[in-house]
């Protein structure tokens, strides 16, 4: 992990994600966003709303990656725990932040701002805020810990206003390969030999099943360099043809069930 090629991981809070009242919808639009500016998800942990792992994860991440993001306890509830929980692995105090009890304050009106809503204008000594143009209540980021909501739509949000503050990589590119009628264990030792020559490249294959019956197998590389990505994309689409297929480029059009 170099400043040139920089990472991240991601953290997930809550007990509704690990209990499965509730689906996870963040992990996804982070490791595609954060991927193309080359700042890729390396690592991602689920925890409870637990005062101490929520803290010792946090000094965990920050320590190994250069940008941790966490998603999810930063509302106006008892369990909305985050908040402090940040501002106890770095050290400093959780204390009301002036402009943006503000800005939630002219949001609500002065007589609705309850002591509930200002939890949510809570940061950590020293943190920036996060603007939130979808509910005004912000996120904030310090040090290299980016704190967001778990409302996906929220999220979605404050990630786009923290976009512009992100270093940038090399992104992250791929190419894939995909046929009918092909089965890993037909591949499983050529493509093994693949990834073994290619270690600056990501090798995956994905198995899939249409509704109309059709099945089939998916490979996809990716990586930072494209010539050696073009390269080894030329090795798999070689591959499904020995095996008797016919390589289609990209992802099945249809979607697998």
């Amino acid at each position: 992990m170099t400043k040139t090629s920089p990472s991240s991981a991601l953290l997930i809070i809550g007990n509704e994600i690990l209990s499965g009242r509730t689906q996870d919808a963040n992990l996804r639009f982070l490791a595609k966003n954060l991927g193309e500016i080359g700042l890729p998800l390396r690592e991602v942990r689920v925890v409870p709303d637990v005062h101490e792992v929520i803290v010792r994860t946090v000094d965990e991440l920050r320590a190994r990656f250069n940008h941790v993001f966490t998603t999810g306890g930063i509302g106006p509830t008892h369990d909305d725990i985050t908040a402090e929980c940040i501002a106890a692995a770095f050290g400093v105090p959780l204390e009301l932040h002036p402009a943006s009890a503000a800005l939630l304050a002219a949001h609500y009106g002065q007589e609705n701002f309850t002591p509930a809503r200002q939890r949510m204008a809570m940061l950590p000594r020293g943190a920036t805020p996060i603007a939130n143009p979808v509910s005004v209540a912000p996120g904030f980021t310090i040090g290299n810990v980016h704190v967001m909501a778990g409302v996906p739509s929220i999220m979605q949000s404050m990630f786009m206003e923290l976009l512009p503050e992100l270093p940038r990589g090399t992104p992250v590119q791929s190419r894939a390969w995909h046929a009918v009628d092909i089965y890993e264990s037909l591949i499983s030792d050529k493509l093994r030999k693949i990834q073994e020559d290619e270690p600056l490249i990501d090798i995956g294959s994905y198995p899939w099943r249409f509704k109309d019956g059709r099945k089939g197998v998916t490979l996809v590389a990716k990586g930072t360099d494209p010539a050696i990505l073009d390269s080894v994309s030329e090795k798999l689409k070689t591959l499904i043809s020995d095996t008797g297929a016919t390589p289609v480029e990209g992802e099945p059009e249809q979607g697998a069930a």
